[in-house]
């Protein structure tokens, strides 16, 4: 009977990482890890730059979630230069992010998680993948999401700059205008958009909601956790992917904290732990009382899931009546089950389609006003923005000439990281029992972290200084031989 099982790589996600299962003479999970060998220092690499040169550097992170980071960093350069971009400039900005939320969405979809769900979390490895999608739903399908994806990401390249490492955004405005033209063919693609949202969602109806064992999967209780939620909201504290306030709600449902971003650190620390670089924040307030959910520990979350539960209502029809089919089918507000981001992900593929089509179809899109130019003297700004795994802070200092002189990120995966880590734990306990696992009981563990769409990439960082370090090196029997330490 083993004693640990090692999955390595973890598979359909950003990143890299590893799970390290732990298991007692009785074959049963005494504990389970997901650790993160990777780091990433953006915060150092910006220190001494420009600080316009933020919005570049920062998109270069990740190269599934560019325009989160970009966006973000361009929202924090308006801060740090408290200069107030035109209307127009924030319309543009809004609908190319929800042209990007939309297309990274649908990446996840079908790409990442879909495949546990149709193809099935126990099928054989070969086929839990896009192809095996594809195979099961047809075709016809598979051309449908290739076809939209390339209009999608044809938008970003030709207004963003680039699609990969867009160079749109400006503190105080943004680059280039959208011209009527170019109104003409982005109403077109955005009302094939919407179709496309809608045939997603009734896939995702029909695939999992329609399947009595994946719905009592999602709403088990190996896949539930009861924390806090945080996300942005705006004035109605309806959900907003691109500006509004920080909304934090408890366990019950209950609003606990509603902030600007610039007060994040009133509300956010952060613990680290010696086996993994990824940090764990938590809230400050509540305090951090290791890796447990319930209203008395500090951990939350962000994500789909989390940005339904904080929000009161969507602030489009389709997306609105989507949100109250959820909570109905789901047991009621707060939703609790980590695979219920993937449903709420689908709501959120309409929400940005709706939103997408609203914006470009506004005839204020083609105005030529576009920026305004600083004058400020720069100090200090903080942005944020919904990222598509959840809240996304970028936070700059910098010196009289606009040098950055410190960086601090905050990103969705960082937000989670607690609970993800809770999540694997949880996940493995419930399906791993009398020492037998094979492929499909541990793709089950994976589906614990995948429900999140994490980042790996995005979330290890350093802040200025030396990373904690912690090498163990054990004998044949598993016996502690020596350990090598550097604390930060």
């Amino acid at each position: 009977m083993p004693s640990q099982v090692v999955i390595n790589p973890i598979t359909r996600l950003e990143g890299h990482g590893k799970v390290t299962i732990f298991l007692d003479d009785k074959g049963e999970v005494s504990r389970a890890y997901l650790q993160i060998p990777e780091l990433r220092g953006f915060e150092n690499f910006l220190v001494g730059r420009q600080a316009e040169d933020a919005p570049q550097i920062t998109s270069r992170i990740c190269g599934v979630c560019p325009t989160a980071h970009h966006t973000a960093a361009t929202k924090a350069l308006d801060d740090l230069y408290k200069v107030d971009p035109p209307p127009t400039a924030k319309m543009i900005r809004e609908m190319l992010y929800s042209v990007f939320m939309l297309e990274d969405h649908a990446l996840h979809l079908f790409f990442l998680g879909g495949p546990d769900f149709v193809v099935g979390p126990t099928a054989p490895k070969a086929e839990r993948n896009v192809v095996g999608v594809i195979q099961k739903a047809g075709i016809e399908i598979g051309k449908q999401v290739i076809a939209m994806r390339k209009d999608l990401r044809g938008i970003l390249t030709e207004l963003g700059g680039k699609v990969i490492h867009p160079v749109y955004g400006l503190p105080g405005g943004v680059a280039k205008p959208v011209t009527a033209d170019m109104q003409v063919r982005f109403k077109e693609i955005a009302a094939r958009g919407l179709k496309f949202a809608s045939f997603c969602e009734k896939l995702f109806e029909d695939v999992v909601l329609g399947n009595p064992a994946y719905v009592k999967a999602i709403m088990s209780e190996g896949y539930t956790h009861r924390t806090y939620y945080m996300g942005l909201v705006d004035e109605k504290n309806r959900e907003n992917f691109y500006d509004g306030q920080i909304r934090v709600v408890n366990p019950s449902g209950s609003e606990v904290a509603r902030f600007p971003a610039q007060e994040y650190l009133d509300h956010i620390a952060e613990h680290s732990e010696p086996w993994t670089y990824v940090k764990f924040p938590f809230l400050k307030k509540v305090g951090w009382k290791g890796f447990v959910d319930g209203p008395d520990s500090g951990v939350y979350s962000v994500a789909p899931m989390a940005r339904l539960n904080v929000c009161d209502d969507m602030a489009t029809p389709q997306a609105a009546e989507l949100y109250e089919k959820y909570f109905e089918t789901l047991g009621g507000k707060p939703v609790h089950h980590t695979l219920a981001n993937h449903w709420a992900r689908v709501i959120e593929i309409v929400y940005a389609a709706e939103r997408f089509n609203g914006l470009v179809s506004d005839a204020r899109i083609t105005d030529p006003d576009i920026r305004t130019i600083p004058t400020e003297t720069p100090k200090e700004g903080v942005g944020v923005v919904e990222a598509p795994r959840g809240t996304l802070i970028h936070h700059y200092k910098s010196d009289d000439r606009g040098i950055l002189t410190s960086a601090n990120l905050i990103v969705a995966t960082q937000h989670n990281s607690a609970r993800i880590a809770m999540s694997v734990d949880k996940a493995a306990r419930a399906v791993i029992h009398k020492g037998v696992v094979d492929d499909g009981i541990l793709n089950q563990v994976e589906m614990a972290f995948r429900a999140y769409d994490p980042c790996h990439a995005c979330a290890t960082h350093s802040l200025p200084g030396r990373m904690p370090l912690l090498v163990t090196i054990l004998g044949p029997d598993g016996t502690l031989l020596r350990e090598i330490r550097r604390d930060g």
